[in-house]
């Protein structure tokens, strides 16, 4: 079936009109009893039921039984390709160890690189395979992943050659992102990795054509903003677009190094300053909020509110990841930002749709019920968007189509 009218929709969420910044966040483009036409995997046509089934009488129909309807989520953090897990360390954060505390024991981001390293090619295929698998039953259709676990040029390309063959083996349509300045190593400082990747690895990426971003942990006790600045330049130079992990821990001032060089966004900003709320208000670098991690973590949330009021794109993911945050949860995410972060839940469905898309440079052919994009859409067992936090945690997803093609349900 390539050619189809979508029709019998409750509550049509477009998440239309391009990326959203501040208040324009709220318009998720809900339309009742409308209607759209699929043809091979794109979308023809966006309208009402009544209009639409008379231009396109005759063709085939997908009823929707009065569903809710929303373009597929846009994951646009995560680090779903690794080797290992790390069930003992959230044990360990359980009992009152901070995540840093970890890390500097030898556990955290350590542990899993050298799970990562020990693993083969086709062991993190299929066990990326599975993450993949929950994260389209949520309703995902296009996810960014990081390398990362490997922290030299022979793990980080096995990770992305690992990333490459699981988007062509099953239907969530990947972004490549390259992380190598994710952690220290052992045996070296922060300054002499960061020459290492600048001078070395970076170039071997570059030239592998394996990633699209390169991201970097901004973060004290990881890497400085100096630091950061100069490996954001030198991946700039070589074509990528630009990442970093801001302001997670401390309000360091990653998310306002981020703006200044134009990065696609700054992710995590618990600690964001004033300033650079400000900042990001002022540019095109979208704010990404994680709140599954700092549920996890047992953190304060980003302010996304304040983010949101000062003017800035912000865009929600879940960066599902072995150790400070394993859950790819769509439901409980949704939950968060709605309860805890303030968000409504349009501006909750800009951010995992249309902003999102933006967040990993898919906005123009995803993250929207639009003519000309993927038709990538979900339908749910509910018949209007206020139920998605109100089934709190709950996974209210049906069917999910990716290009035209029943993916799941």
């Amino acid at each position: 079936m390539n050619r189809f009218l979508v029709t019998d929709i409750g509550e049509l969420v477009t998440c239309g009109g391009g990326v959203k910044r501040g208040a324009a966040m709220k318009n998720a483009g809900a339309v009742k009893d409308g209607a759209f036409f699929v043809a091979d995997g794109v979308i023809q046509a966006v309208g009402s039921r009544e209009e639409l089934e008379k231009r396109y009488r005759g063709e085939a129909r997908f009823s929707c039984n009065g569903a809710l309807v929303t373009p597929g989520f846009v994951d646009s953090h995560t680090h779903a390709v690794f080797g290992g897990e790390r069930s003992e360390e959230f044990s360990m954060r359980l009992r009152g160890a901070s995540y840093m505390s970890v890390m500097e024991s030898g556990g955290g981001i350590a542990a899993t690189v050298a799970a990562t390293r020990a693993a083969t090619e086709e062991e993190l295929v299929r066990r990326g395979k599975e993450h993949l698998a929950r994260m389209l039953a949520f309703g995902v259709t296009t996810a960014e992943v990081k390398s990362g676990y490997g922290l030299d040029t022979e793990t980080e390309l096995k990770q992305l050659s690992a990333v490459k063959k699981l988007g062509k083996i099953q239907p969530v349509e990947l972004v490549p992102t390259y992380m190598g300045a994710h952690a220290v190593p052992a045996g070296t400082t922060a300054e002499a990795y960061i020459e290492r990747c600048v001078n070395e690895i970076l170039p071997k990426i570059a030239e592998s054509g394996l990633a699209e971003f390169a991201d970097i942990f901004c973060e004290e006790g990881v890497f400085s903003l100096s630091q950061s600045e100069k490996y954001l330049l030198k991946a700039g130079s070589l074509g990528f677009r630009l990442k970093l992990h801001a302001d997670e821990m401390v309000s360091l001032g990653g998310a306002g190094l981020g703006a200044r060089l134009g990065a696609v966004s700054a992710d995590h900003l618990l600690k964001i300053g004033k300033e650079d709320i400000a900042r990001l208000a002022k540019s095109d670098t979208i704010a990404t909020v994680l709140p599954l991690t700092a549920f996890c973590l047992g953190e304060d949330y980003a302010p996304a509110r304040a983010l949101i009021d000062g003017g800035a794109i912000v865009a929600a993911a879940s960066d599902f990841n072995p150790g400070s945050c394993c859950s790819c949860s769509v439901p409980l995410l949704i939950a968060l930002c709605c309860i805890y972060m303030k968000m409504s839940v349009e501006e909750t469905l800009t951010a995992l749709t249309i902003n999102g898309a933006a967040a990993c440079g898919r906005e123009k052919s995803s993250g929207s019920i639009e003519v000309g994009k993927q038709a990538d859409f979900v339908v749910f067992s509910c018949n209007k968007k206020e139920f998605l936090p109100y089934y709190t945690g709950m996974n209210l997803v049906k069917t999910v189509f990716k290009k035209g093609v029943r993916a799941y349900g």
